[in-house]
């Protein structure tokens, strides 16, 4: 299974990586080191920022002499990708579970990927229950740590960590000093979509329950600005804190804010406005509105424009599509890297198996077979509505306001 990029560090982040594999039972600490409204000489760049001490220790370590306020405690690693590595901790304060992703800003790719997460959670002003939430971010670089916050320009590490994505060349960081950024967020405790519904019997109510929940999150990332492009039942986390099922869209690695950006952009142009057509939505209609060029995803989720690198933000409404396809009928590959069955769907082609997306570019007239099993309890609704989310020309797939409303129906109606 490969993952389309263009030049950049676009979608690969399957592999294992990472050259600091911390231990189970080390702790998150924070020091303030200095008064931060103290005058600071001009020329002392680290200390220009509102800093604290950061140090990852072994609680049996722990130097008894030095007066310490641990914040988090990072119980175990629970996940790995190519350019980082998430924790299950506790808030000593609180005593509330967290997710702890560390990110190492080693390369300009894999700086912008981390920056592209931290813009996009910290563009949404209101929260969402389908969208994880992010608590903070912290940079960390050579001893000293600072709580990031959006386009602070007061930051000299912030900013020189955007120098290093623009210019794409490494601009802070070396081997001995190695530049991280952590985020810390909310723990779903029921893993991802493809463990939590592949480990349990089939569940209608359920997968009505999702496909709502799902449609929803997508509705409002788009209502404020933001395009996915990595949907895919990995990045679909499952929280049980409330006793039901509650989903959390996650992963904005590889995610774009178009608020504010205009024709002169070099990635993004206008569409035409007949794209976002029937939406009474003013902010679905401007995302709608923005072309995007980097061939960025997951292969068996990605819509046919995307593979052409020339889309907008409908490409997530084919993704979702997929998605939901492959949850009803419980359609599953085996990944050729790690060996894991996901739920995706796909188009055989004597004993390979295409990613729809892909087949559909090559032949657009190509008819779906949906639902694809014959025992399937489809309804009509659901069977016409997933056509047109993954209907060819992006111009005929609803919009993420239409397509919330159109979900209600079907799923009150099943």
């Amino acid at each position: 299974m490969k993952e389309q990029h263009d030049g950049g560090p676009r979608g690969c982040r399957r592999s294992a990586a990472g050259n600091m594999k911390l231990e189970a039972g080390q702790v998150l600490r924070s020091l303030t080191v200095e008064d931060n409204n103290r005058t600071k000489p001009e020329h002392d760049e680290e200390e220009d920022d509102d800093c604290f001490s950061i140090s990852f220790l072994r609680n049996d370590r722990l130097d008894p002499g030095v007066a310490v306020s641990p914040r988090y405690s990072l119980l175990r690693e629970v996940g790995r990708g190519s350019y980082g590595v998430v924790y299950e901790a506790i808030a000593r304060k609180t005593g509330a579970r967290m997710a702890v992703k560390r990110l190492q800003c080693d390369a300009p790719e894999n700086v912008e990927l981390a920056l592209a997460e931290f813009w996009a959670l910290t563009s949404l002003e209101n929260r969402h229950q389908n969208v994880v939430q992010l608590e903070e971010c912290v940079l960390q670089r050579n001893g000293l740590a600072q709580k990031m916050s959006h386009g602070n320009k007061r930051s000299k590490q912030y900013l020189r960590l955007v120098e290093t994505s623009l210019k794409g060349e490494r601009i802070l960081g070396y081997p001995e000093e190695p530049c991280y950024l952590w985020f810390i967020m909310e723990f779903c405790e029921g893993g991802d979509l493809n463990q939590y519904i592949l480990s349990r019997r089939p569940d209608p109510h359920t997968n009505r329950s999702f496909m709502r929940q799902l449609t929803s999150a997508v509705a409002f990332l788009h209502k404020n600005n933001i395009v996915h492009r990595d949907l895919k039942p990995d990045n679909i986390l499952i929280s049980q804190k409330s006793g039901s099922p509650v989903l959390k869209v996650a992963d904005f690695g590889l995610s774009k804010v178009c608020a504010g950006l205009n024709c002169r952009n070099s990635e993004e142009r206008p569409a035409a406005a007949a794209d976002s057509k029937g939406s009474n939505q003013n902010n679905i209609v401007n995302i709608n509105k923005f072309w995007l060029s980097s061939a960025c995803g997951s292969d068996f989720y990605m819509a046919p424009e995307v593979w052409e690198g020339h889309y907008t933000a409908k490409a997530d409404i084919f993704a979702l599509g997929i998605i939901i396809w492959a949850m009803i009928e419980r359609i599953t590959f085996i990944d050729a890297e790690s060996k894991r069955e996901l739920l995706g769907t796909y188009i055989r082609q004597g004993t390979e198996i295409v990613p729809v997306g892909e087949a559909l570019l090559e032949n657009p007239k190509m008819v779906l077979h949906i639902p694809q099993k014959a025992r399937s309890s489809m309804s009509e609704g659901v069977k016409k509505l997933l056509q047109d989310m993954l209907a060819v020309n992006p111009q005929d797939r609803p919009d993420a306001f239409q397509l919330e409303v159109r979900m209600d129906q079907v799923t009150c109606a099943a």
